[in-house]
């Protein structure tokens, strides 16, 4: 399957949530926490079919050493950062723990000039007691996905479930044990990188994400 574009397939995944007749994912119940920046117009489609507040589950990738692609882990934004080792890839290129945290660190701080950027003085939803939902665009790796989920876990939520169009199937297996349900619409076991199963996959600007969020906030929620 190709989508067309994230908010085509933000469409598809509110559909097949909408399938899951064991959980009450209507109004006040849920609450939807997007990766930004490409998760967030798919999760958008998703918060207006469930009249649910849409909030960010803001984290970076920790890029490895002359390989800034290759993720040695990654960091979730929360009152504590939420950090996820790669162990496999920490190890085959040597990075000592103070290069780890140096990078840790570095990508702490771009965490919190994009919550300064895009979250400023908002009201957070508060995911305490009810339905979490994580959205993104897709999971390659799932180091990103694996710190967003832990970072939302924290809020004590009474159930949380990953929601992504297309995956690898060895990065879903990973994050079985992360997220008490996982809906995607579509699992490869080669995976070529997420941006091929979309015919239009433009990089999200930081004006898209703040322009959803005026839209599908909790403010815009309650109103």
């Amino acid at each position: 399957m190709v989508f067309f574009d994230r908010e085509e397939a933000g469409r598809r995944l509110a559909q097949e949530l909408g399938r899951l007749e064991s959980q009450n994912l209507a109004g006040q119940n849920l609450v939807v926490f997007a990766l930004p920046r490409g998760g967030v117009p798919v999760a958008a489609p998703i918060a207006a079919a469930f009249d649910a507040p849409l909030d960010l589950a803001l984290v970076r990738k920790i890029g490895a050493p002359l390989q800034p692609e290759l993720a040695m882990g990654a960091v979730a934004d929360a009152a504590k950062p939420v950090v996820v080792r790669n162990e496999d890839v920490i190890a085959l290129l040597g990075v000592s723990a103070a290069r780890f945290d140096d990078a840790c660190q570095r990508e702490c701080a771009e965490l919190a000039r994009r919550r300064a950027l895009y979250l400023g003085d908002r009201p957070r939803a508060q995911a305490k007691g009810r339905i979490a939902l994580v959205v993104d665009d897709g999971v390659a790796t799932g180091a990103t996905t694996r710190a967003a989920l832990r970072a939302v876990r924290a809020q004590e939520p009474a159930r949380l479930i990953l929601a992504v169009p297309v995956a690898s199937t060895e990065a879903l297996d990973a994050l079985r044990t992360e997220a008490d349900d996982i809906v995607c619409l579509e699992a490869h076991g080669w995976f070529g990188g997420v941006g091929g199963y979309y015919e239009d996959f433009h990089q999200v600007t930081d004006s898209e994400v703040i322009a959803l969020l005026d839209r599908y906030g909790p403010r815009a929620a309650r109103g």
